[in-house]
């Protein structure tokens, strides 16, 4: 496991860049040469023992980040998790994993075969969280879970990586408000996800996010290539509590609506 927590995030940056390619897009059009904080990045798994929530956890607790909070997804039969760092600059981390068998013996079936494909031992490599898939996926399968359950077709297709990073627009020089961020990217001709509004949340719960649809890239299945959705970029406001200080939480039924970024819209 990584010893260092920002040679972890820049290899995890590198990897999204590349699923994500608007993504180096979006943090020029933003950054105006400045450096931009990253809020948090989400990682996605099954419940698996193999692969569950805290195997991926333990790489981040190694390098002394803890957890803080639960969250439940009922209508999309998700668990979550988020961590947080001792240095308050370091991102944030929001891991969630499906709850498998809450759905069909078909799709049960499918994802136990696939996690039977991983090497035990890849999953305290140093790079597991960057390493992408670790097993045969025909496009068909993919097609089939996607019928039942976007996440676990997203999971299947592109494995372990960061599905999004977050700019702090707390940290954003120049911005203010969520909205300029919004109109900034939509005068860029990103296209932002409206599920529930193109603003999640509000003040009144602490946190405000938005985030573009995630860039369509070419992936190789076992018998085909197919575009499909990859990853997104979110951005993030906070607001602080009665203490002063920033809530560094997140509300689900915000983030049940971000989870749509990668929904193939169009």
């Amino acid at each position: 496991m990584h010893t260092d927590v920002n040679q972890l995030f820049a290899a995890l940056w590198d990897d999204y860049v590349e699923m994500t390619p608007s993504a180096a897009k979006v943090h020029q059009l933003l950054a105006k040469g400045e450096t931009i904080i990253n809020d948090h990045i989400a990682l996605r798994t099954f419940n698996i023992a193999k692969v569950n929530l805290s195997v991926l956890a333990k790489h981040f607790e190694s390098l002394g980040y803890v957890a803080c909070g639960d969250y439940d997804f009922e209508a999309k039969k998700l668990k979550a998790k988020h961590f947080e760092h001792p240095d308050p600059t370091q991102p944030k981390v929001f891991i969630s994993e499906l709850m498998v068998e809450a759905f069909s013996p078909e799709l049960q079936a499918i994802v136990h075969g696939l996690v039977e494909q991983v090497d035990e031992a890849a999953t305290t490599a140093d790079n597991f969280l960057y390493s992408g898939r670790h097993w045969d996926l025909d496009y068909a399968t993919y097609e089939q879970l996607l019928a039942e359950s976007e996440y676990a077709a997203w999971v299947a297709a592109f494995g372990y990586r960061a599905n999004h990073f977050t700019v702090s627009i707390n940290h954003l020089p120049g911005y203010n408000t969520i909205l300029e961020v919004n109109d900034t990217l939509k005068q860029g001709d990103f296209v932002l996800n409206s599920v529930g509004g193109e603003v999640k949340g509000s003040a009144d719960v602490l946190l405000e996010q938005s985030s573009t649809m995630a860039d369509k890239v070419n992936v190789a299945f076992k018998d085909v290539q197919k575009t499909i959705p990859s990853c997104f970029y979110e951005f993030a406001l906070r607001y602080p509590k009665a203490d002063g200080e920033l809530y560094t939480g997140f509300v689900a039924a915000s983030a049940d609506k971000i989870f749509e970024s990668t929904n193939n819209a169009g």
